[in-house]
């Protein structure tokens, strides 16, 4: 191997395997960036054309949460659900853990559904398939969330014992030629991916693209698909969102997760909902609103210009600013680089 061929392996080898050791280099405008090292030929991350909007708006658990919902859709409208089938994806990892709020809020559940039924959706489905507690009524039981599915008319469908469908793997980054998905988020007419808010100890940040492990088959790939983890969990999250786009996303910040996510972390109040049509766009929004920046994170970085837009220039912010609401979310020594 010649010495520039040698230079070239590692700095690649760096970008994608040494998260901290990133650095950021903003071009003109943020139309585009570049993640630099001494020696190394810059890394231009581009949107590539693309374009998105997304909405902050500001909330608590209460029972006008339905209400601001429905104004986030007058922000960003979600598809039409006129008659169709909605499937609320939503993050159900574990049993609840002391304080730690590791799930989407029961009461952000609800009240998305009934905003969903508002624009007029014939039925609204409630689904996950938990990586770590495998019966995902035990976690629904908990949470409080088994009365009020009664009390709205609502069927939640454990996705873990759900038939899987063999799909072609769009983008083979994680070199597999088929993913296997459970059979009710491709069956669904619009899926809704609702994560927490939370911080990641080894993605960065659990939003709502990597909320999409759930609807992967544990028939298939056991639990916790620990097969994804060894074979590159960023890869992963990029080829679930291309094989089963994400077609809206509510991300519950009104009490979010930082330090040690996706379940060994603290709550911290943030009081607000990002949504939006495009996931990607929602991601990088809510890292903003985190106090991270999205272009250190591997699979956002990645999925700019083919996915969506991540660079604040390309994503139209409605509702409120980024600014007005940024809660700096704690992160752990070894992520320090990818704070804004």
């Amino acid at each position: 191997m010649s010495g520039a061929d040698d230079r070239g392996s590692k700095c690649f080898a760096r970008d994608e395997a040494a998260i901290t050791r990133r650095r950021f280099l903003k071009a003109a405008a943020g139309a585009g960036a570049a993640l630099t090292w001494p020696g190394c030929a810059p890394i231009i991350v581009s949107d590539g054309g693309l374009t998105a909007a997304t909405a902050i708006v500001r909330a608590g658990y209460n029972p006008t949460l339905a209400d601001v919902i429905t104004a986030g859709f007058d922000l960003v409208p979600p598809p039409d659900v006129r008659g169709k089938r909605v499937l609320l994806k939503v993050n159900l990892v574990d049993l609840p853990r002391e304080s730690r709020p590791i799930v989407t809020d029961p009461a952000v559940i609800v009240a998305a559904a009934e905003a969903f039924r508002r624009r007029g959706a014939a039925e609204v489905v409630v689904a996950d398939g938990p990586a770590l507690q495998r019966d995902a009524w035990q976690i629904v039981d908990a949470i409080g969330l088994t009365p009020l599915l009664r009390e709205h008319g609502l069927r939640f469908v454990d996705l873990n014992v759900v038939d899987p469908v063999r799909q072609a793997n769009p983008s083979g980054l994680t070199g597999l030629e088929h993913l296997y998905f459970a059979r009710t988020a491709v069956d669904t007419d619009v899926l809704v991916s609702m994560p927490k808010m939370k911080t990641h100890h080894w993605l960065g940040v659990s939003l709502a693209m990597k909320n999409m492990f759930g609807v992967m088959s544990s028939m298939v790939y056991g639990a916790p698909r620990n097969v994804f983890h060894l074979r590159n969990a960023e890869s992963a999250v990029l080829d679930f969102n291309r094989g089963r786009p994400i077609d809206y996303a509510i991300v519950d910040g009104v009490v979010g997760l930082e330090g040690d996510g996706p379940v060994r972390g603290t709550g911290i109040d943030a009081g607000v909902l990002v949504m939006g049509s495009n996931a990607t766009a929602v991601d990088a929004t809510a890292a903003r609103v985190m106090g991270i920046d999205p272009l250190q994170i591997g699979y956002l970085r990645q999925a700019a210009g083919s996915l969506g837009p991540i660079h604040e220039s390309s994503i139209e912010q409605r509702g409120e600013s980024i600014a007005s609401v940024r809660t700096t979310f704690a992160l752990l020594p070894h992520q320090a680089s990818l704070r804004m």
